[in-house]
């Protein structure tokens, strides 16, 4: 379900799973924790990722790669690196290997370490050689794609991503198809493409406000005004990730109950992050945070 973008159904089923499995330890109680932390990643709700990777540790499950993409957000480059480096030179099997391979790649990228990715980047696509698997060749070709564009080289970095891209759509992947595209759309802007930037941008855009991957359409405003040298983006007005993600809930229309069910929160909570937003963005009603919204091309 999370794969084919129901995070919330995703999200409710690992808690449920995580809830009944509270005792248990290892296989499907470690499995779930891991999964809402995912979930929790992947909506910018940091704190409480970390706290369900932990759970997740308790319970046997190796909280990796999850965990060390989580301080890849959090700007913990270093210890991410450290620990997705230990994580691959204990894991031997081939085919366990392809499960942290992928996310070492953006890893060592985020860190800078060209050599590093590129060796990775190679070890996936020769293992999805071996495999003959299309999803992971996807992967392979993402990593390939990512990896050519942060040395220099835009042009041949386009052909892997679009293959890349057009696979996980196959699969129904929405969310890994709208990373593509984003990686695609710098590749493009570096070679001049502006239009064709845009594209994928709005393309990119759409399904992260859809899902309520609010570090994704931050990352989108970063994308169209960088940050000053040496400061971490952050998402317009000062809105925290959960804020922005209540903020997209609010602009689709849907009520404080309706928001709260969506991302398991009381409703007096979100009560509180709305009237939060409305101080922030200094707007007096939810139209008018709607409005600021579109305004600033949260919405597309």
């Amino acid at each position: 379900m999370q794969l084919g973008g129901a995070w919330t159904e995703a999200f409710e089923e690992a808690r449920r799973a995580s809830i009944r499995l509270s005792h248990a330890r290892g296989g499907d109680a470690g499995h779930a924790a891991y999964q809402e932390g995912e979930i929790y990643r992947l909506r910018g709700e940091l704190t409480e990722a970390e706290q369900a990777y932990g759970r997740a540790s308790e319970r046997g499950r190796d909280p990796h790669p999850g965990l060390a993409l989580l301080r890849v957000a959090q700007g913990r480059v270093d210890v991410a690196a450290a620990a997705s480096r230990r994580v691959l030179s204990e894991t031997s099997d081939p085919l366990k290997r392809t499960r942290f391979l992928p996310a070492h790649v953006e890893i060592m990228l985020a860190a800078s370490d060209l050599g590093e990715a590129r060796r990775a980047s190679s070890e996936l696509s020769a293992l999805a050689e071996r495999f003959g698997m299309e999803l992971l060749t996807a992967m392979a070709q993402h990593a390939k794609g990512a990896l050519a564009l942060a040395e220099g080289d835009a042009r041949s970095a386009i052909d892997p991503l679009r293959h890349a891209r057009d696979a996980w759509q196959r699969a129904g992947a929405p969310y890994l198809s709208a990373r593509i595209r984003l990686v695609m759309a710098r590749a493009f802007q570096a070679l001049g493409d502006t239009d064709g930037a845009v594209l994928e941008v709005d393309a990119a855009k759409k399904v992260f406000v859809q899902l309520g991957a609010a570090p994704d359409v931050a990352a989108i405003e970063a994308m169209a005004a960088p940050a000053p040298a040496g400061t971490r983006p952050t998402s317009p007005h000062g809105l925290s990730a959960r804020e922005l993600g209540v903020l997209l809930l609010v602009a689709s229309g849907k009520t404080n109950k309706a928001i709260a069910d969506a991302l398991f929160l009381s409703e007096k909570t979100v009560d509180r992050h709305v009237s939060n937003i409305f101080v922030k963005l200094d707007v007096p009603t939810r139209a008018a945070a709607t409005a600021w919204a579109y305004q600033h091309h949260l919405l597309g």
